[in-house]
């Protein structure tokens, strides 16, 4: 028995999945786009096929023409003065560059110490006390009415320079410890490699500024105590002791100052400093005070004699001990004793790291 034949399906096609209108229009801008060359690379493919003719137009241009100079490869290079090789390296800089010299360090040191406040504080303080002291001493003595017997009225100025004589030490301390401590050492170190060079600066800078207000200082002093005591029964004071109490006082306390600053660079803490100067000029005369042993005569003597206070009365004429330092000695004696410090300090410095 046959079946119906049944009728045969055509075979499946798959059909792709509709596409809305939006899309279709972006695949035929898309298509359209790649067609056409991108300008990136026509103007990559430009310097390709104009790579030969430019090639032989610089020939033609570079090829030597009988009966004339070659042309130099390059252009002449700027004058020395306008332009600095710097060594070991390809780079040459714009600005000229110079060697530095002590002249550069001076002016360094001063912008420094001229902008601290310390220094300001320091100074200011220092002659309020110098002046202040002073005129009260012989307001004091004015009053009073006391006979100076044949005293020099310009030794009274004693008593406020030993107070003045402290700030003056708490500023060349902190001339060099205060960069320690805030880590400018390093640039200024970075700036001036010569360590001598600026630890002279330093101690120059330092010298002139204490010496020039402590002279202004002394002098106004001076002047103030020989018109207040003129009648006191005091003698005239020479054109020596004048010269002695202005301007030796000021370079033996700026001495002193400049020893400070040596301490100050070789200890490198200021609180340390400050006190071992402290300690130098008041504690050899306190412990004079004490030694009352018959043993100790010797020791007591030497200590009164060659004390700083008993030095500074020296240069004002108005000496603590009878014997000892005379004259301009006590200047000479601190002076030796700065250059010691101040040596130990440039060889601390240039051995140790900073």
């Amino acid at each position: 028995m046959t079946t119906p034949e049944q009728p045969q399906q055509p075979p499946r096609q798959d059909v792709p999945p509709r596409q809305d209108e939006g899309t279709m229009m972006l695949n035929a801008v898309g298509a359209r786009d790649a067609r056409q060359p991108q300008p990136q690379q026509q103007a990559q493919a430009q310097p390709q096929h104009q790579a030969p003719q430019q090639h032989q137009q610089a020939q033609h241009q570079q090829a030597p023409v009988p009966g004339q100079p070659h042309p130099a490869p390059y252009a002449a290079a700027p004058p020395h003065n306008q332009q600095t090789r710097l060594p070991g390296s390809g780079y040459v800089s714009p600005i000229p560059v110079r060697r530095a010299h002590l002249g550069n360090a001076l002016a360094s040191e001063w912008t420094k110490i001229k902008s601290v406040r310390s220094t300001v504080w320091t100074l200011g303080v220092m002659v309020v006390l110098v002046v202040g002291v002073g005129t009260l001493t012989g307001v004091g003595i004015s009053a009073s009415g006391t006979d100076l017997r044949g005293a020099s009225p310009l030794g009274f100025g004693m008593f406020g320079m030993l107070l003045g004589l402290m700030c003056v030490i708490t500023l060349g301390v902190l001339c060099v410890s205060s960069e320690y401590g805030t880590g400018m050492i390093r640039t200024t170190l970075t700036a001036c490699p010569g360590r001598a060079r600026v630890l002279a600066a330093k101690a120059i800078v330092f010298f002139l500024l204490s010496f020039v207000v402590t002279a202004v200082t002394t002098a106004v002093v001076a002047l103030l105590l020989n018109g207040m005591l003129s009648g006191q029964g005091g003698a005239t004071p020479s054109g020596a002791e004048w010269f002695k109490a202005t301007v030796g006082v000021s370079l033996y306390v700026a001495m002193i100052g400049l020893l400070a600053l040596g301490v100050g660079a070789l200890l490198r803490h200021s609180a340390g400093a400050i006190t071992i100067m402290i300690g130098l000029v008041l504690l050899p005369l306190v412990l004079a005070l004490f030694m009352m042993a018959e043993s100790l005569a010797d020791l007591r003597e030497w200590l009164f004699e060659y004390s700083i206070p008993s030095q500074l009365g020296v240069m004002y004429s108005n000496a603590v001990a009878d014997s000892g330092p005379s004259g301009w000695e006590p200047l000479w004696i601190m002076t030796g004793l700065t250059a010691v410090v101040l040596g130990g300090a440039f060889v601390a410095l240039n051995q140790r790291d900073v």
